[in-house]
């Protein structure tokens, strides 16, 4: 009976299954590859990455999580890892590949416990351990800031810039960015909120990156839609409106049977006067400035142009939301309920052309609580660039200022970090100590790596000197 009995298979045809130290180490081997990708990166001194994809698209970066999402990775150990660099990315916006480098070498100098017999559950409470010490040092050596320490927020501005497309005009960036930052800082109950989405980025191809310059409101990459609306609206008084002025169509499906020109011509007077009245609706509001998330019928653009009312149209609903922010407008769903309490305000809304394209400027609003940075390059690759290293400055000002702390850069707090650990693990009488050990280790990848890709010598002083 037993003979017979038919193997149970718990895994598809064709799985492939692996156990063990060989598992754990194929998986340890994936993630030190796409942390030793990124490596030469990190740093001022670090090299940029040329990525093409299938389409021919070229990317040219030293933003690791940009380098890793543009990989498609599959090893299932490796993709944990870009977890790792996105997590990073979305928390704090920058030091996306010293999350990374870390990560590879915690599990190369795991590998390197294991090949001594060591527990995997004795690696991970060290590891947890020198975790929470490090927090514990990290915030004994942290200096505290505010939002009025200028010149430290602006040493952080340059930091983030420094090695990267932008690093040529990273005095100007660095004044705008901070500016922009304040701008949409809001505190309440001694805590800061900042909200990095009201910082809206506009990429322009033309001029110079040191050209970029900060917009006290919004910029829509929108035109007016009527060549007779007027230009320019000095002390613009701003609708919103989430409505289209348009003729709305029948939600089912209808046959409007005309036996008769004369009632052709209704007809259409009909669709006259309805347009014509939405537009005195906006008009008597006291709006001088419209912008519309959807449609504008050609003929209720005609009349606004006659009433001397500035409009967009199809506007997107982020735009919408940072117009909000910036003018204090409410968004009307319903025109009937326009009023003049709806109505936002900006000093000046005017149409300038920016390479080729014609935009809408939104600006001398009080108090914007949105505003927006006009990013300037030679090249679209040296625009996409420069935006995301300016995205990584704000996400650091924005996490010095939330957090209240910073530490020095270049290396020293891992450093710091490294020895304190090193002392800390002399107090454990276990296994753990080494893990402790391995752990500090790995957080000097970090100093090593920057001398590293600087060219000089890691372990010889005297190298240090040029």
């Amino acid at each position: 009976m037993t003979q017979n009995q038919q193997p149970i298979y718990i895994l598809a045809e064709g799985s492939q299954r692996t156990t063990g130290r060989d598992a754990q180490r194929n998986n340890i081997m994936a993630a030190k590859l796409v942390a030793e990708t990124v490596r030469t990166t990190l740093g001022p001194k670090g090299m940029d990455k040329m990525l093409v994809d299938s389409l021919g698209d070229i990317i040219v970066t030293n933003d690791g999580v940009t380098i890793l999402q543009e990989m498609k990775i599959e090893h299932p150990a490796a993709k944990m890892l870009v977890e790792v660099a996105k997590t990073q990315e979305n928390e704090v916006g920058d030091g996306t590949t010293t999350a990374v480098i870390i990560a590879g070498e915690l599990l190369k100098n795991a590998e390197y416990l294991l090949d001594k017999n060591i527990h995997p559950t004795v690696i991970t409470k060290g590891y947890r351990l020198a975790a929470e010490k490090s927090q514990e040092l990290l915030n004994a050596m942290a200096e505290n800031i505010t939002h009025n320490d200028i010149q430290t927020l602006k040493n952080i501005a340059m930091t983030a810039m420094t090695g990267k497309g932008a690093e040529v005009a990273k005095e100007s960036l660095s004044e705008i960015i901070i500016k922009a930052v304040q701008s949409v800082m809001e505190i309440n109950d001694n805590e800061v909120i900042i909200d990095a989405d009201n910082i809206k980025i506009e990429k322009k191809v033309g001029g110079g990156i040191e050209d970029s310059e900060l917009i006290d409101g919004i910029v829509l990459d929108k035109e007016k839609v009527y060549s007779s609306m007027p230009s320019e609206i000095k002390e613009a008084k701003i609708a919103l409106l989430d409505v289209a002025l348009e003729v709305k169509n029948t939600e089912i499906d209808a046959k409007i049977q005309i036996t008769d020109p004369a009632q052709m011509q209704a007809f259409i007077d009909m669709e006259d006067k309805m347009l014509r009245d939405m537009v005195e609706k906006v008009f008597k509001s006291g709006a001088n400035v419209v912008f519309c998330q959807k449609g504008i019928d050609d003929l209720a653009q005609h009349y606004l142009a006659k009433k001397g009312i500035y409009a967009a149209r199809r506007v997107k609903k982020s735009d919408m939301e940072k117009l909000v922010r910036a003018t204090g407008a409410s968004m009307v769903s319903k025109l009937d309920d326009l009023s003049s309490k709806d109505l936002g305000f900006a000093g000046l809304v005017n149409e300038r052309k920016i390479g080729n394209e014609d935009m809408t400027y939104v600006t001398g609003c009080k108090k914007a609580k949105a505003v927006t940075l006009i990013l300037k390059g030679g090249t679209q690759h040296v625009v996409d660039e420069v935006e995301r290293a300016v995205k990584d400055t704000i996400g650091d000002i924005t996490a010095a200022l939330k957090t209240g702390k910073v530490v020095a850069g270049a290396g020293a707090c891992e450093i710091e970090l490294g020895k304190g650990l090193r002392k800390f693990a002399t107090t454990l009488s276990g296994r753990e100590q080494l893990a402790v050990l391995s752990f500090a280790d790995s957080l000097e990848a970090i100093p090593i790596t920057l001398a590293e890709n600087a060219g000089l010598d890691p372990i010889c002083l005297e190298s240090w000197n040029y």
